[in-house]
Formats: structure tokens, C-alpha cells, sequence
């Protein structure tokens, strides 16, 4: 099984003209023609806190249906996180991972079946204070371990880390973090804040961040993205 992967901080659909535009934002996601997508900032944060991909835009214009994670009726995720997979991608489960936080911070995670096969995939947006950061990666390891059964999986999200080390020390030898590229900010891009990090079981084809004329204004991020191949069992 072949699955291309992304994760994309979308600003609440704001681009760098200052303008929200969700058309925009699914305009990039065509671009990527990701299977799985992770979404960080994809509600309005005030308010009865509604999505800013309408879910009419997202049938309309996306190849996407999201996973139902919500416990708002306006919203498609949790705290911001969302997940949207093509709508041939079957979703087993789907739950929220709660993290250890002052401000408002989640994780958000599915098990999905792709061509037959199963998968786990993580959504996250982790803290400004690199404790808290450590702390919450820590948090999304423990409750993959007391889920009990493994599964090929990948972690992906907006990790707010400039560094190569700080929270990413956390991630052991059964996990791998993918160099994808400097994804912040979006017009002149110095961080590698985005990340995707995957679990033994797959083999990286590529991985990488998505530079379009687009994705340099529809957001302050830029997507990042990566093609996995299960591996052969050993």
C-alpha cells in the first residue's frame, strides 16, 4: 500500500492578504492531492467556534469527507485539529487524545482502512513552551501504548519546534521524524515547525513541503507532506 500523507496549518483560512478564503485553502489541498490530511487551525476560535472549511465546500470542492470527531455541530475537528481522508478511505474509529495544557491544545486520531489495510494517523498542534511541548508529545505516546494493538502509524501536525531537538527527543528508536523541509513562514520559510513522524511498519518514499504560488498566500504555514510504502514484514 502506497498512502501520501500532509499536514497543513491553515491559519483559520487567513492568508498572508489577510483575507479568509477556504476556497483557497481546499485550491491548495487539490495541489497536494493528498490520501490523509491533518488540518491544524481549522476552526474559528471564538463563537460557537464553527470550521472554516463549510462542510458544503468540502464535498463541493475536495475529493475529502472529514472525520467525525466533533462535539460542536458547526465544527469538523477538535480544538482546531481535523482530519480529512478520501472518500473511499474507510474510518474504523476516531477519537480525541487530550493533552496536558493551559491554553486550548488537542490531539486528534483515527484508525483508518486504505486498499485493505490498516493504519493509524495522529493530528496535532502542540504548545508555544517547550515543557509543555515535551509533555504533550509524551501524552500522545502513552495513549497509542494503552490503545493495546499496534498499527503502522503516523504522527503529523503543526509541533511548534524550531530546534532538531527539544520535543522531537521524546520520539524513540520505534520512530522515525521525516526531514520535509522549512514550512514557516509560508512567504520566507525558516522553521521546520510542521512535521510528520512515522512509526516501524513503513518504508519513506519521499516527503517533502508544498511550494506553490498558492500555498505562499493562502496561509502563514506551508503544507508539508510525505508518500509511505508499508513495508514487508520482517
Amino acid at each position: 500500500m502506497r498512502i501520501k500523507i500532509a499536514s497543513y496549518n491553515i491559519h483559520k483560512a487567513i492568508g498572508l492578504d489577510r483575507r479568509r478564503d477556504p476556497e483557497r485553502i481546499l485550491a491548495v489541498l487539490r495541489e497536494i492531492d493528498a490520501d490523509v490530511v491533518a488540518l491544524q487551525e481549522a476552526d474559528r476560535r471564538f463563537g460557537a467556534r464553527a470550521a472554516v472549511l463549510p462542510l458544503s465546500a468540502i464535498a463541493a470542492l475536495s475529493p475529502y469527507k472529514p472525520v467525525p470527531l466533533s462535539i460542536r455541530a458547526d465544527s469538523i475537528g477538535w480544538h482546531g485539529n481535523a482530519l480529512l481522508v478520501r472518500r473511499d478511505i474507510a474510518i474504523a474509529e476516531a477519537h480525541r487524545v487530550p493533552l496536558p495544557t493551559i491554553e486550548p491544545r488537542g490531539a486528534i486520531a483515527a484508525d483508518l482502512t486504505v486498499a485493505g489495510q490498516g493504519m493509524r494517523v495522529v493530528g496535532m498542534h502542540l504548545d508555544l513552551s517547550g515543557l509543555r511541548r515535551r509533555q504533550q508529545v509524551r501524552a500522545v505516546l502513552h495513549h497509542l501504548a494503552a490503545r493495546g494493538t499496534a498499527a503502522p502509524t503516523v504522527l503529523m501536525g503543526d509541533f511548534n519546534e524550531w530546534s532538531a531537538a527539544g520535543c522531537l527527543r521524546e520520539f524513540g528508536h520505534d520512530w522515525r521524524v521525516l526531514a520535509c523541509g522549512r514550512s514557516f513562514p509560508a512567504r520566507r520559510p525558516l522553521g521546520q515547525l510542521d512535521r510528520v513522524v512515522v512509526s516501524r511498519g513503513w518504508r519513506v518514499v519521499s516527503a517533502g513541503v508544498h511550494h506553490s504560488a498558492l500555498a505562499a498566500v493562502a496561509s502563514d504555514h506551508l503544507p508539508v507532506w510525505a508518500c509511505l510504502d508499508l513495508a514487508e514484514p520482517e
